[in-house]
């Protein structure tokens, strides 16, 4: 994990854009399509694409993908709504898989 301002942070495994920092992790206890992944409370450097409806393993979200703002990698997604009022903790919130973001030193 590198510093970005004297704050450790995470970056994208691709092309060291940084993208978030290591205070805004709030669990490393997610799934993704290429294994674990991590919710993040906000993320920098990167784009955010459509939003669609889409069924995960916990239920149905509104969700948009984001990707790297430098080189275009598709990094995870964005919770923009969650439909069941238990899962409301994650709107706003950002999951990165965890083979897209740089190693932690």
């Amino acid at each position: 994990m590198a510093q970005f301002g004297g704050n450790p942070f995470f970056s994208c495994r691709n092309c060291q854009n940084p993208l978030a920092l290591r205070d805004d992790l709030v669990s490393k206890k997610f799934v993704t399509k290429s294994g674990a992944g991590y919710m993040f409370s906000h993320a920098m450097n990167i784009i955010v694409g459509q939003k669609e409806d889409r069924k995960l393993m916990t239920g149905v979200f509104s969700i948009a993908d984001i990707f790297c703002s430098n080189c275009g990698e598709v990094l995870g997604w964005k919770y923009v709504r969650a439909y069941e009022i238990s899962e409301r903790y994650k709107e706003g919130k950002f999951i990165i898989e965890r083979a897209k973001i740089a190693k932690e030193y």
